[in-house]
């Protein structure tokens, strides 16, 4: 197994106690993924929690066609909070969680997780930081269904992107419908659209952006 230096722990969470580094280090399992694998796939049982060291993560729920729900992304330095709610509650997963790029994971064993939640104020702290911050983006997402047009959705959708990625967005006209549920068309003539205020330009492989909020 692949040695994993302390200080990069420390890097990317940088709240967590000395001694609960040590720990993280001695009990966890690193692992790498590369873009397009399945960390984590609905219906199996979760038993680690997961950690992200490098890459981007995605978290989406999929139906029974085949089709993708965004959710969140998970980033450097981030935990995927309901990983944490499943291990906790030896429960299956009700999600996916899939690569955009080759990444690193840290996998805490569950009866680790649990054990350090009453040990170490600053892993308490870190996990509650994580339900925080996942359920201000599922509500951001939510909203972003039920009150916002396509067009808005799609401006919300870049941006989210433009967060985690940089402004060049690799992503496909038929990517982009399928995890908003419309047609390659129809996001293809929204794009256009922003493309002819100057919000974007549009490349062969990847959409550039330049500003989101003239629109």
């Amino acid at each position: 197994m692949q040695t994993l230096p302390k200080e990069l722990i420390q890097k990317k969470f940088p709240n967590l106690e000395d001694q609960l580094l040590d720990e993280l280090l001695a009990q966890s399992t690193l692992r790498e993924v590369e873009e397009g694998e399945e960390v984590m796939r609905s219906g199996q049982y979760i038993t680690s929690t997961i950690l992200l060291l490098r890459g981007l993560l995605k978290v989406y729920r999929e139906d029974d066609e085949g089709n993708e729900f965004l959710m969140y992304y998970l980033e450097p330095g981030n935990a995927c909070a309901l990983s944490m709610m499943c291990t906790a509650r030896t429960e299956k997963s009700q999600i996916m969680v899939k690569a955009v790029s080759d990444a690193e994971v840290l996998l805490v064993p569950s009866h680790f997780s649990e054990l350090w939640l009453g040990k170490y104020k600053s892993w308490h702290n870190f996990v509650i930081a994580s339900y925080r911050q996942r359920f201000e983006e599922l509500l951001q997402t939510l909203d972003s269904i039920a009150f916002k047009g396509l067009d808005e959705r799609l401006v919300f959708y870049l941006k989210r992107h433009v967060k985690v990625s940089g402004k060049q967005v690799k992503l496909s006209h038929q990517q982009i419908a399928d995890e908003l549920n419309s047609s390659r068309e129809v996001i293809s003539r929204l794009l256009k659209k922003l493309e002819q205020t100057g919000a974007i330009t549009l490349h062969r492989n990847y959409i550039e952006v330049h500003d989101l909020s003239i629109v």
